[in-house]
């Protein structure tokens, strides 16, 4: 008895933990719809290329800043996250780099409008950005993004913002045919580094704060 009272009440206190953590609505993946719309046009190059290309624009502009959006929705109740999926083997986060003075969220919205509306006009109401979940930082530009910044490190290349952009009940998706969103389910992102890259497999210990409230409709 005395063992069956130690485990309801550390059952309790897990609940009562639980019940202390914001919550995030997510609605089904059904609720979404899904058309295509013109290819965007991507830089092929090398990565001496890319290399160099980092280097002027930092010489340029300073710091560069990226965006990206953590979307949720509910399949087979679980969250799944909402990833752009390039060439069959490249996943990444819907968003992008900011102008030179362009605000966190306005540069967010645009970049989701450029990418997942139908004319990619920026329109501010068409998405909840909510909190920043995370930062990663590039030191340099060869090495891949950290979660932290080192004390040691004087003047990073890259910093790259993660931010929960939260969906309303329903909405339409407009992607680029070069591109596919697809919904890929949190457990099989966790640790995931080989696949997803160590920001897109840090996100469900980001989201670990937070419960999921799914709302059937």
């Amino acid at each position: 008895m005395g063992d069956d009272g130690r485990l309801h009440a550390m059952d309790d206190d897990e609940a009562s933990a639980a019940d202390q953590r914001p919550s995030i609505h997510i609605y089904p993946l059904s609720n979404y719809y899904f058309e295509s719309k013109e290819p965007l046009l991507f830089k092929d190059e090398t990565f001496a290329d890319r290399l160099l290309r980092m280097k002027s624009n930092y010489a340029a502009y300073g710091l560069r800043t990226s965006v990206e959006a953590v979307l949720l929705v509910e399949l087979f109740k679980h969250p799944h996250l909402l990833l752009f999926q390039i060439r069959n083997s490249i996943f990444k986060l819907p968003g992008g780099r900011l102008r030179p003075n362009e605000s966190d969220v306005d540069g967010l919205t645009r970049k989701l409008s450029r990418k997942l509306s139908a004319n990619g006009a920026s329109d501010a109401s068409d998405w909840e950005v909510g909190e920043c979940l995370g930062m990663w930082w590039r030191p340099d530009f060869e090495t891949l993004l950290f979660p932290y910044l080192s004390s040691t490190v004087k003047g990073a290349k890259e910093c790259t913002k993660l931010f929960l952009v939260k969906l309303p009940e329903s909405r339409k998706f407009v992607v680029p045919k070069n591109l596919k969103l697809i919904a890929v389910p949190l457990c099989q992102i966790h640790e995931n580094h080989k696949t997803y890259g160590p920001v897109i497999s840090g996100i469900p210990q980001l989201l670990s704060k937070f419960s999921f409230d799914i709302i059937e409709t």
